[in-house]
């Protein structure tokens, strides 16, 4: 696979559908809040720059005992040439789920995590896995747990059954720090569990506190390849969701859910210490649970995950760049410069068409044209449904920032299908309001949205950074100055204070250590106007670019050319041919 940035193409196409990286679990605006954020940041132009190859062959060839595919260990080292490019302003100090974490992440992410860097960092030397544990006991498809099984009543009781040690239930057991919180069912060949892992608050300090990390578990087979899929969130439970690079390699799945998000807590939630929430204990979190696992799956590992989840993903293999033979990343903006946002407002006066970007600026003026009569219904909407507005301080205002990222929603979630659709000055207050609520998503802006997303606005505020778009063509229509600030999302008793060397550290890492790292982004998606850049030490790396598609992009979105060396790339860091 030749390294290389994304290109530019000029045609459009239809927005893809929901992705395998990112499941279509919109049930709460949180999720849509978190990533809308995650898709800010860099040169707005990614080209497709040839590289030469440094490769080493891989002469030994093992057959994989489960399915008699070839697996090729060692590893491929390429090095790809990069290109980079940088409005300055001062320095400012997403489950209710999927929906609000696909609406604020779309304008918030855009960063990394602090650490020293690893200027000088050789690369790692082949790889060499250990033999494969005997394959489980086979075992007939599992049922909830909440079932017990029908017995006569008058049937004696039947002496508890003996755990069979080579039942892949009893070795996940086994394993230190893990519980099986749950067992479901799942399709045939696959066993799906629910599991709780012990994870040190701080990893810096272990003793000083744990919490228990929620975790999935979709196992097909000990000898398979095994994929870490990081959400950036909360995780979800539902057995048939495989990730893309999971249905590529044919293999298990463990899916993490974020520290501090949904039930992923430290021990005192009513007081939890948020300076552990940051992307080198993330990263940490990561880390143990591939080392803990390995334990039994000793075929190659990948990682994947989109937009903030893609983001982590990374930032644990800049910390622990040996965990994993390839990761791949999906719509993962890299904000470098958290106080130079003009990159999103050039990407943002290129993208489409020139009448669908008029129509647009013509629908946001006009939604603030008629504020008084739309958040007026905001409001009234909110009392009925007893939502508050205590975070952003008033409907007014939550209306208003719902209006300023209109144009990074529509471009991450609908794209260039979505154009006929976008309401003219002359449409009725009714079209223009479900127009507004349905690319903004009105509910993300309430204080129990933003509340279960709490921890990424802090990560925002903190690391990643947040982005804020020019407004000069609404001007006299704003009424709140400072209302894109990510202050306003996170409750003034708890402290931020941006790390602005933890991106940058990161953007370092890939360019010139990076390896078996795959970019995966969509033409019209907000997130590539910051992508990450591959460098001059770059290895076994590329970054991708999908015709037409949006933040949902996937590596089958691609060009037929690109997706067949992309899916190349995958098995091949599985093992496979």
């Amino acid at each position: 696979m030749t390294n290389r940035t994304p290109g530019s193409p000029t045609g459009h196409g239809t927005p893809p559908r929901a992705t395998e990286h990112q499941p279509r679990r919109r049930t709460s605006p949180a999720h849509d809040v978190a990533d809308h954020h995650a898709s800010q940041r860099h040169p707005p132009a990614l080209r497709h720059v040839p590289a030469g190859r440094h490769g080493t062959a891989r002469d030994h060839r093992t057959a994989d005992p489960a399915t008699g595919t070839p697996r090729l260990p060692g590893t491929s080292h390429r090095s790809a040439p990069h290109r980079s490019a940088p409005r300055r302003r001062p320095h400012l100090p997403v489950p209710a789920r999927r929906l609000l974490t696909l609406s604020l992440l779309a304008g918030l992410l855009l960063s990394g995590s602090a650490g020293p860097a690893l200027a000088g960092t050789p690369s790692a030397p082949p790889k060499l896995r250990p033999t494969a544990p005997p394959a489980e006991a086979p075992r007939p498809a599992a049922t909830p747990e909440s079932a017990p099984a029908a017995t006569p009543e008058a049937a004696p009781a039947a002496p508890a059954a003996t755990p069979d040690p080579t039942d892949i239930r009893s070795r996940i057991e086994a394993l230190p720090g893990m519980r099986v919180v749950a067992e479901r069912p799942a399709a045939t060949g696959y066993r799906f569990f629910e599991l709780g892992y012990r994870q040190p608050v701080d990893h810096r300090h272990p003793g000083k506190g744990t919490f228990e990390q929620r975790l999935t578990l979709l196992h097909k087979s000990l000898r398979r390849p095994t994929v870490l899929y990081t959400t950036g969130y909360e995780v979800g439970s539902d057995p048939a969701f495989r990730a893309e690079p999971t249905r590529l390699v044919d293999g298990n799945q463990i899916s993490t859910e974020h520290r501090y998000f949904g039930t992923s807590r430290p021990d005192r939630p009513d007081r939890p210490d948020w300076s552990k929430l940051d992307i080198r204990q993330a990263a940490g979190d990561h880390h143990r649970i591939i080392r803990a696992f390995k334990k039994l799956y000793s075929g190659a590992w990948l990682t994947t995950g989109g937009s903030k989840g893609g983001m982590a993903g990374v930032y644990h293999r800049r910390f622990y760049p040996h965990d994993a033979d390839g990761t791949v990343v999906y719509g993962a903006p890299n904000n470098t410069d958290d106080r130079d946002d003009t990159a999103y407002d050039r990407f943002l006066g290129q993208v489409g068409t020139p009448a669908c970007r008029s129509a647009l600026r013509a629908a946001q003026r006009e939604a603030l044209v008629r504020r008084e009569e739309m958040a007026g219904r905001y409001d009234r909407w909110a009392r009925e449904e007893g939502q508050t507005f205590h975070t952003l301080g008033s409907a007014d205002k939550a209306y208003e920032l719902a209006v300023l990222r209109l144009p990074l929603m529509f471009w991450m979630y609908s794209g260039a299908d979505g154009c006929a659709s976008v309401p003219a000055p002359t449409a009725t207050t009714d079209e223009l309001y479900r127009w507004v609520d349905g690319v903004s998503r009105f509910p993300v802006y309430t204080d129990r949205s933003l509340a279960s997303v709490l921890p990424y606005f802090h990560q925002l505020g903190t690391q990643l950074g947040y982005v804020q778009f020019d407004t000069a063509h609404l001007a006299g229509l704003l009424r709140h100055p400072g209302i894109q600030q990510v202050r306003n999302y996170v409750p003034r008793d708890i402290p931020l204070r941006f790390q602005p060397d933890a991106m940058p550290d990161i953007d370092r890492w890939v360019r010139r250590h990076g390896r078996e790292l795959l970019f995966v982004y969509g033409e019209n998606d907000t997130a590539r106007a910051e992508p990450f850049r591959l460098g001059s030490g770059s290895r076994d790396s590329a970054v991708r670019l999908a015709p037409g598609a949006n933040h949902r992009a996937r590596i089958a979105d691609l060009t037929p050319e690109d997706a067949a060396d992309a899916t190349a790339t995958v098995r091949r860091w599985a093992g496979q041919h």
